[in-house]
């Protein structure tokens, strides 16, 4: 059986408390089961708002979407992570990825490490948090990470916190195969230099990352829920209309950009339609938005709310 479509929320403004309440609230009755924050140097905290957001509702999940591990240490992160669990009630979702952007580590004069190095950390933070998690206490000798942690001193409420891992590498999607809950296919890339690109959006990129979960994740592939962090989403009878611009802004052929999973322009019908073609092709049953309200249509035809 094909599992159930689960619908959530990327806000980009939460940075007044009032607003967050009532933004928070407004997704939990439109039926959205998560509101996720972002982590980038120069917008607020990832982890405050989602308290905030939480204290205002009464089942919405919370996370970041996603972690830039460059940023963080380990030990520190699972701390945090498991007061932010603790103070929600239990509705953290942790999601986590290498970090890319340069212009941000420069700002605050961070390195940012070539992205081989960015992977193998990232492998070493996920063995680490999710023993913190799960046991309260992690032993590790990596190449990036040292821990000797007998004792976290909170737990999370929930007896297993949920890993969201995004990517577009084959090792990060190996990664994801190994620890993640849920993985998230996005429509970025990079180059031989480690530069970030936005050209993965192809069918057949997507259909290839797939293609490595599957091959990592063997008996474990049916643990693993498969999410799509939608770039671009309008739903109504005039969608048409928007076609010329995406073409330019993806850079994709009319044919490509109705394929792209990462791309839901239409109707009501032709979205519906639209998702339901990408569960059967990359079983892609959790859809991330960032259009609160344009997309309530397709939320309540899909989850009856």
């Amino acid at each position: 059986m094909s599992p159930p479509f689960r619908f959530a929320f990327q806000a980009r403004k939460l940075d007044d408390p009032i607003d967050i309440a009532a933004t928070a609230q407004r997704a939990e009755h439109l039926g959205y089961q998560e509101l996720f924050s972002s982590d980038h140097f120069g917008l607020r905290d990832p982890f405050i708002p989602l308290v905030v957001a939480a204290l205002a509702t009464e089942r919405i999940g919370v996370g970041p979407l996603v972690l830039n591990n460059e940023f963080h240490q380990p030990a520190l992160l699972a701390r945090t992570a498991a007061t932010v669990d603790r103070l929600t009630g239990g509705r953290l979702v942790l999601g986590l990825g290498t970090g890319y952007m340069q212009a941000e580590h420069d700002a605050i004069g961070h390195e940012l490490r070539p992205p081989g190095l960015r992977v193998t950390r990232f492998g070493e933070t996920l063995e680490v948090l999710r023993s913190l998690l799960d046991d309260g206490h992690c032993h590790f000798d990596g190449d990036h990470h040292h821990v000797a942690v007998d004792d976290l001193g909170i737990k999370p409420v929930q007896r297993h916190v949920r890993f969201l891992v995004g990517g577009h590498g084959q090792r990060v999607v190996s990664l994801a195969a190994r620890h993640a809950d849920i993985f998230q296919f996005t429509g970025l890339t990079h180059d031989e230099s480690g530069v970030t690109l936005a050209s993965g959006f192809e069918l057949s990129d997507v259909l290839q990352r797939k293609r490595w979960l599957e091959e990592a994740a063997g008996d474990r592939l049916n643990e693993i829920e498969c999410s799509a962090l939608v770039q671009y989403t309008y739903v109504g009878n005039d969608a048409a209309k928007k076609l010329p611009e995406l073409i330019d802004d993806f850079s994709l052929s009319a044919e490509s950009l109705e394929a792209c999973p990462l791309v839901l322009v239409g109707s009501l019908e032709q979205v519906i339609d639209k998702l339901g073609r990408l569960r059967e092709q990359l079983g892609i049953s959790h859809v991330v938005i960032r259009d609160l309200e344009g997309f309530a249509p397709v939320v309540k035809a899909l989850t009856g709310h």
